[in-house]
């Protein structure tokens, strides 16, 4: 078994390079992968209920210990990134479609890779899981209700019907996963051990499936898209480092709050694409997995590499 979660772990911490293989892959044979499209919301809730299954409940008394650099992250992650990604369509003027997909990556909370980054990054593990998991509980309200303000003028917004499926795909797999782990403990430990491996054959699926039924707009415009993502994701990150320099935080503080910022649910982004609008509106979401797990690696590395120096 030890094996097996040495696998899971290594298959967790190489994700970028899974990512990319998948896109290749989805584009390559989109046949295939476009018929997987239907895959995407229940793929979403075993990732969901998994992420449940590793919540313990000090990872939510952590914003009353600490609450300070948890709402300031939370708040910079749902005014920075929706924000940015307007402003971005606004810029480069982006097809109304790719403009929602985008500004949906932009609304998402954060993604549960972050926490792996940030361990990686040597940064506040505790305050970047408390950062997810609360940003994810407050997706049902927050997503839909910003996406509205900063999209509501290029396509209509079912606001009521989009909570509610938010709610059905994250909040409840997840509390499933907390009520699993409270009760059996131990007895599903093994599982819990495999979860990265899930969780990345889950988003790598996902990622393929989008790319396979995005190709023709990939040809298109596929370079303009991963621009734009590239500096939302970016951009994201250096505005979440700087508000928590200037809030006085600790390094480690800073480094979780600039993941955090920075890096997104993009399954979430991806799921509602496909389920509300167009899947050609999930080919942000799809190109955000690839890059922000390449990107988030790439400043763990830096980060190390200082603090060996």
């Amino acid at each position: 078994m030890n094996q097996i979660a040495l696998l899971s772990s290594w298959i967790g911490k190489t994700f970028a390079i899974w990512a990319l293989v998948s896109a290749v892959l989805g584009f390559v044979f989109p046949t295939f992968f476009a018929s997987l499209a239907f895959l995407i919301v229940p793929i979403l809730g075993i990732i969901m209920f998994g992420m449940g299954m590793t919540l313990k409940t000090e990872d939510f008394l952590e914003i009353v210990k600490r609450p300070k650099p948890v709402l300031v992250g939370l708040v910079a992650q749902f005014t920075l990134m929706p924000l940015i990604a307007y402003l971005l369509t606004v810029v480069f003027n982006l097809d109304p479609l790719i403009a929602v997909g985008v500004i949906l990556v932009g609304c998402c909370p954060g993604g549960t890779s972050s926490n792996v980054i940030t361990f990686l990054a040597k940064g506040d593990v505790a305050l970047s899981v408390a950062i997810t998991s609360i940003s994810t509980l407050l997706a049902p309200f927050l997503t839909p209700i910003l996406l509205n303000v900063f999209a509501g003028q290029l396509i209509d917004i079912d606001l009521a019907s989009m909570m509610l499926t938010i709610t059905k795909i994250v909040i409840l797999p997840i509390l499933l996963g907390v009520i699993f782990h409270k009760f059996l403990g131990k007895k599903i430990e093994f599982i819990t051990e495999v979860l990265p491996m899930i969780s990345v054959l889950g988003i790598s699926i996902i990622i393929a499936a989008v790319v396979a039924v995005s190709k023709a707009t990939i040809l298109d415009s596929g370079a303009i898209v991963f621009v734009v993502v590239a500096l939302h994701n970016m951009l994201g990150y250096t505005l979440g480092y700087v508000i928590a320099r200037l809030s006085g935080f600790t390094e480690k503080q800073r480094r979780a709050i600039m993941i955090e910022v920075g890096m997104q649910n993009s399954g979430l982004g991806a799921a509602l694409a496909a389920t509300y609008f167009n899947p050609v509106a999930a080919l942000p979401s799809a190109i955000f997995s690839v890059w922000h797990n390449f990107s988030g690696a790439l400043v763990a590395n830096i980060f190390a590499k200082r603090d060996g120096k």
